[in-house]
């Protein structure tokens, strides 16, 4: 739904721009505002329906056990430690922001810009929620797997 009020945002700003030689400034900051939820809140679901980013060229030949063993890990050692720094900054952050009831330093930008910097917090608590759920998933797969072998 954001994706498609992005969509017909920036055709009505084009549209705008190049008919009418005008644009607003607060489309602009929408426009960046809207993208940034998209990546922003996309990524836990991204991660959740296994869409992320990954270096498959090995990964894809490895047994789901040792998968297992490496998104364990890797949840355990890299995401979770990052997604916890990056939570506490970026709620310092996002509360200054609020604090000061920041918005845009430009002439008819938007208010409120607190609002999407607190998105930057959201993005971290949903991954590490994701990520706790995933942990859980692949020590549930693992306890499964040493009891089929025994």
């Amino acid at each position: 739904m954001v994706t498609i009020l992005l969509v017909l945002l920036v055709v009505i700003d084009v549209a705008s721009r190049y008919l009418f030689n005008h644009t607003r400034t607060w489309m602009l900051e929408l426009e960046w505002h809207l993208f940034g939820l998209i990546f922003l809140l996309g990524a836990a679901q991204a991660y959740r329906q296994d869409k992320h980013i990954r270096v498959d060229v090995l990964y894809q030949n490895f047994s789901p056990k040792t998968k297992a063993i490496i998104n364990l890990l890797g949840n355990v050692f890299l995401l979770i430690p990052w997604c916890i720094i990056a939570t506490i900054h970026s709620f310092k952050y996002a509360y200054v922001s609020f604090s000061l009831l920041e918005g845009s330093p430009d002439p008819g930008g938007l208010a409120g810009r607190f609002i999407i910097k607190f998105s930057i917090f959201l993005c971290f608590v949903l991954l590490i929620i994701e990520s706790i759920q995933r942990i859980r998933n692949d020590l549930s797969f693992l306890k499964k797997q040493s009891r089929t072998t025994q």
